[in-house]
């Protein structure tokens, strides 16, 4: 098995999948049917809403908000503002941002209400803030989410079958502090009648429009949502690390009120947080069309059965590479280890060889403590050694991944691919991913499938070279080692994005997943090539780390931030 073509057809065909995975569909066009989302058509609301900065008490704020009203009126709508002002706090951190002085600032949240044949159902909300920061235009954040919801609710009202009513939610506020989402829940009547609430952001300008979010207890909302997504895109492990961050959007004000909810945002082209280059013209179409149709799927859904999803017990549910979503119960990833428990250990006693069996664990282990180190190590190299810019260090995420990819393949080659492991020592190079595989089982259930679903495959690749000592199932570990390294490039990519300029260390996750399953293809090297090969990759990612650390701030950080005032970096 060991014939380096083997490998390479399973790493070419990863690479496809995760390009696959991390790709937006393509934009829907203007002439796409009436009943469906088009990104084109809702293009033409982008362009307006993104025409300048809108923050908060701003002439173009209240300028947008006339014309958001009239759009929504011309849908059908029954449209009305709910007023309040700014608290002191979000008003001087308007005035810190904007240089201004005033005493009062509006705070306008503005509601449309679609009706439907059942207007006594809860109604199902969609929801976007329609304020910027300070001197962005916010072609995506968060005019994409505005854009989405009118262009759902223009298809929602085609809709004959519409049992429920939809109320349009667009806050004010949400750049300073969640006023406009902390007014209306507090307030406006509306918020009684509500039964389940979309949320649309974005931390970017393009990429997947990932599902990151939910409501506890949320497995009749990922069920219903994985049956109505075209394109879907999210999974239990993006939910699961949101809860445990400390950040918030408008929906975190609804949460405790125990409505059933979805929270969809995409993060791509991170640069363009917050930036004054976040225009209509560099927004990800794609993005936007994902976005959308999820957001349209959902709500029709909703909207036209009859009892809403309830809480129930949190599942596993992740897409595959955009095309469809499985779920599972979490008790299912227990079954998931005793397979690979035996795939694996039927192996190992084909030649017992307990020696090599602890020095393959020891190799693993140590390849993730120097790989953890060296991700840690390079990232203080780039700059993350004193006070850094929050949105210079986003704008490097692409060669922070560059640094993350160059580093852990030199570990790798450094440790992993001198020379051939028996039976023994390949499985002894699972054990602790076994091991890690049932810590997260026990304490994080539905994120563990990053690794108990790999195991499982692996395990059952596992089983049948142990049944067939003589031939060994090449085809099946292709297969198996292109499916799981696909989904961990693609995990890894997605994880840098969200977390990576803090915790490189993330990157380990998705190298656990491929480790097992690609080195029984590896064709082992001569120890110098390795070596050579692992040092000549450190030096680039090196060189990349030292180009993020040395270079001018980017032109994409925020208008208002002091990085971008003097021209050098925190």
């Amino acid at each position: 098995m060991k014939n380096g073509k083997w490998l390479m057809a399973a790493i070419l065909l990863a690479i496809v999948l995760a390009i696959l995975g991390t790709t937006p569909p393509r934009p829907a066009p203007v002439s796409a049917p009436p009943a469906e989302f088009s990104a084109m058509r809702a293009m033409g609301d982008i362009e307006r809403i993104a025409r300048a900065p809108h923050p908060s008490g701003s002439d173009e704020h209240a300028a947008l908000r006339g014309y958001l009203m009239q759009r929504l009126g011309g849908l059908g709508l029954t449209v009305r503002t709910q007023d309040g002002q700014f608290p002191e706090g979000a008003r001087a951190a308007l005035n810190r941002r904007s240089g201004a002085k005033a005493q009062r600032i509006p705070l306008v949240n503005v509601l449309g209400l679609l009706r439907g044949k059942e207007p006594n159902l809860p109604a199902v909300a969609l929801m976007a803030h329609y304020d910027s920061v300070w001197g962005s235009p916010a072609a995506a954040d968060d005019g994409a989410g505005v854009a989405s919801i009118l262009e759902t609710v223009r298809a929602l009202s085609l809709d004959r079958d519409r049992k429920r009513d939809v109320l349009v939610i667009l806050t004010d506020g949400e750049e300073a502090g969640l006023n406009g989402a902390k007014m209306f829940f507090a307030e406006a009547g509306e918020a009684g009648r509500i039964g389940a609430i979309v949320n649309l952001e974005t931390r970017g300008g393009g990429g997947k429009a990932n599902l990151f979010q939910t409501s506890a207890l949320n497995g009749e909302a990922a069920r219903i949502w994985a049956a109505s997504a075209p394109h879907p895109a999210g999974t239990s492990l993006a939910t699961f690390i949101y809860s445990i961050l400390p950040n918030d959007t408008d929906l975190s004000v609804a949460l405790p009120r125990g409505y059933t909810a979805w929270n969809f945002a995409f993060i791509g082209r991170p640069g363009l947080y917050h930036s004054p280059l976040a225009t209509a013209q560099n927004l990800d179409r794609g993005a936007l069309q994902q976005m959308g149709e999820q957001t349209l799927g959902l709500a029709r859904a909703l909207t036209q059965t009859s009892e809403l999803p309830r809480q129930a017990p949190d599942i596993v549910f992740f897409d595959v590479f955009g095309l469809f979503v499985l779920h599972y119960a979490p008790r299912w990833g227990w079954a998931m280890l005793a397979v690979a428990f035996a795939g694996y250990g039927m192996m190992a006693m084909r030649r017992p060889d307990p020696p090599a069996l602890v020095g393959g664990a020891v190799r693993m282990l140590t390849f993730v403590v120097l790989t953890g180190g060296l991700l840690w190590a390079l990232n203080l190299v780039s700059g993350a050694d004193g006070p850094v810019n929050y949105y210079d260090r986003l704008a490097a995420i692409p060669r922070l991944q560059a640094v993350a990819l160059c580093g852990s393949l030199a570990v790798g080659l450094a440790l992993l691919w001198q020379r051939p492991d028996s039976a023994s020592g390949e499985v002894g190079l699972v054990l602790p991913v076994w091991l890690a595989g049932a810590a997260f089982q026990v304490f994080a259930p539905t994120a563990a499938y990053v690794l108990t679903v790999p195991l499982l495959l692996g395990g059952v690749v596992a089983l049948l070279r142990g049944a067939m000592p003589r031939r060994d199932p090449v085809l099946a570990s292709v297969i198996v080692a292109a499916l799981v390294t696909g989904y961990a490039l693609l995990l890894g990519y997605s994880l840098m994005q969200a977390v990576g300029p803090v915790v490189p260390m993330v990157c380990l996750v998705p190298l656990l997943m491929a480790v097992p399953v690609l080195v029984p293809l590896r064709r082992p090297l001569p120890k110098g090539a390795a070596r050579g090969a692992a040092a000549a990759l450190l030096v680039l990612a090196i060189g990349i780390a030292l180009w993020v650390r040395w270079d001018a701030p980017a032109a994409s950080v925020a208008a208002y931030d002091q990085v971008r005032k003097l021209g050098v970096k925190g």
